[in-house]
C-alpha cells in the first residue's frame, strides 16, 4: 500500500488520523514506513505534536500501548488541539472533546465522518482542564469521551464546565456517560420493557475469595447463581472474562489473575436454534437504531474478528439477511426495547452489544458511546456492510448538521 499523503503543517496540528492509519493496519499493511516518516519529522522538529499523535496511533495499532501512551502525553504538553481534514475540507467544522487513550477511549468520529468534507477538530481534555473558553472554532460540538475507570475524573470535571458552556454540545451530559459502567447499565435497565440486562455487581478480591471458599453467589446479590460471568473491572473486548462454573473453578481463576476488582453477572445461554451464539452491535443516533454487525460464533465469548465470519459463507449470509431486514424485523421486533434504551440512556449517540434472549427479550451486554464502528471490511467478502455503515455515518453527519451553531474564531 502506498504511503499516505502527509498533511501540510499549519497553525494547528494536522493529523493523518485514526481512520486512515487504521485502514492500513486492518488490511495487514506495513505501518513501518508511516512510522519512519513521523520519526523523521520528529528528528527535524521535536515539537511536531501531530507527528507524535500519529505515531502513537501507529504504535497502538501494533499493540504497543505503553509507548503510545508516553507519546500522547508528550504531545499533550505541546498542544491540546488537532485537526483531521476529510474530503476537501469544505464541510462543517466538527469539534470533538476527547481524552488521551486507546482506540476505545473516544467516540470514533473520524470513522463516522469518512465520505464527508468535514473538518474534525479534536480538543483534548483531562481531569485538570479548568476552562472551555478557548475551544477551536466549530459549527457543531460533541462530547466524545467513553466510559472507563480512567475517565471518571475527567467526566466529573467536565460536568460543571459544560453546564456553563453557552453552545449546544451533543452527548453533553458527562454524568450520563459516566453511569454506563457494567453495573450502572444493569441498574439503569433493570425493569425496562423488552430488555434483559441481568444484575451486575462489583466485587473485590476478598469477596470472591469467600465465594471460592464455599459461600453461595446469592450472598453477594439476590438472583446470582452458578455459572457466573467474571470480568476484571476496566477491561473491554472480553479481556480476562471467564465463565465460572463453581467455587473450585473460581479458586483456580483467582490463582491466575492479580486483578483486584471484578464485575459479576449471571450467565445467560443465548444460543439460537442454529446452535451458535449471535451477538449484535447496534448504534442509536437520536434514538433510531442502526445495525453495525452481527457476529455468529461457536464460542459464548463472541468477537467479530475471531468469530470466523470471513471464512464462513453461511455466517455471512445470516449477517447480510439480518442487516437487510433490520428495520422491518430486528428493530421492529425490539422497538419497545430500543425506545426504552433511548429514554433511559438519554444520549444523542451511543452503541450497544446485544443478543436475543431465549424469552425473546433484547439481552444487553454493554452500552457505551465509544464502541468501535468502521467501514474497513473487504467489500469483496462483505458487500453488504459498506452500505449499512455509510447509512450510519450519514445519520451521524445529519445529526451534526442539524445541531450546528457556527461560532467565529476566538
Amino acid at each position: 500500500m502506498p504511503a499516505l499523503p502527509e498533511p501540510h503543517p499549519q497553525s494547528d496540528a494536522h493529523l493523518t488520523g485514526l481512520a486512515a492509519l487504521a485502514r492500513i493496519a486492518f488490511a495487514q499493511g506495513d505501518l513501518r514506513p508511516e512510522a519512519a516518516r513521523r520519526i523523521a519529522r520528529l528528528e527535524a522538529d521535536p515539537q511536531d505534536a501531530a507527528a507524535l499523535v500519529d505515531l502513537a496511533t501507529i504504535l497502538q495499532a501494533q499493540g504497543l500501548a505503553e509507548p503510545a501512551r508516553a507519546l500522547l502525553a508528550e504531545a499533550m504538553e505541546i498542544t491540546r488541539d488537532y485537526t483531521v481534514v476529510h474530503g476537501d475540507g469544505s464541510g462543517p467544522q466538527v469539534l470533538a472533546l476527547v481524552t488521551p487513550g486507546d482506540f476505545m477511549a473516544n467516540t470514533p468520529l473520524d470513522f463516522l465522518l469518512e465520505g464527508s468534507d468535514a473538518v474534525l477538530r479534536l480538543h483534548y481534555v483531562d481531569a485538570e482542564t479548568d476552562s472551555l473558553d478557548a475551544l477551536p472554532p466549530h459549527d457543531a460540538a460533541m462530547l466524545a469521551i467513553g466510559e472507563a475507570p480512567p475517565h471518571r475524573a475527567v467526566l466529573e470535571r467536565l460536568a460543571p464546565l459544560l453546564a456553563r458552556y453557552p453552545r449546544p454540545v451533543l452527548n453533553g451530559a458527562p454524568a450520563r456517560i459516566a453511569r454506563l459502567t457494567r453495573d450502572g447499565v444493569a441498574a439503569l435497565l433493570a425493569d425496562a420493557p423488552g430488555l434483559l440486562c441481568p444484575p451486575t455487581i462489583q466485587a473485590d478480591r476478598a469477596a470472591l475469595e469467600r465465594l471460592a471458599s464455599g459461600t453461595t453467589p446469592e450472598t453477594l446479590h439476590p438472583g446470582l447463581h452458578w455459572p457466573l460471568i467474571l470480568r476484571p473491572v476496566g477491561t473491554h473486548a472480553g479481556a480476562g472474562m471467564e465463565r465460572v462454573f463453581d467455587a473450585a473453578h473460581l479458586a483456580d481463576i483467582l490463582a491466575d489473575t492479580a486483578a483486584a476488582a471484578f464485575y459479576l453477572t449471571r450467565f445467560i445461554d443465548y444460543r439460537g436454534p442454529h446452535g451458535l451464539y449471535a451477538k449484535a452491535r447496534v448504534v442509536l443516533v437520536e434514538g433510531r437504531p442502526y445495525p453495525v454487525h452481527l457476529a455468529l460464533s461457536e464460542d459464548w465469548i463472541v468477537h467479530y474478528l475471531s468469530a470466523g465470519m470471513a471464512a464462513s459463507a453461511v455466517k455471512r449470509h445470516a449477517e447480510a439477511d439480518w442487516m437487510a431486514r433490520f428495520d422491518t424485523d430486528f428493530a421492529a421486533r425490539h422497538a419497545a426495547a430500543f425506545a426504552a434504551l433511548a429514554d433511559r440512556v438519554g444520549l444523542d449517540y451511543f452503541g450497544l452489544d446485544c443478543a436475543e434472549a431465549p424469552d425473546g427479550r433484547l439481552l444487553v451486554f454493554e452500552v457505551d458511546v465509544a464502541l468501535i464502528v468502521h467501514d474497513m471490511d473487504d467489500p469483496r467478502v462483505f458487500p453488504y456492510k459498506g452500505p449499512a455503515m455509510r447509512r450510519l455515518a450519514a445519520a451521524v453527519q445529519t445529526m451534526l448538521a442539524r445541531n450546528a451553531c457556527p461560532q467565529p474564531a476566538s
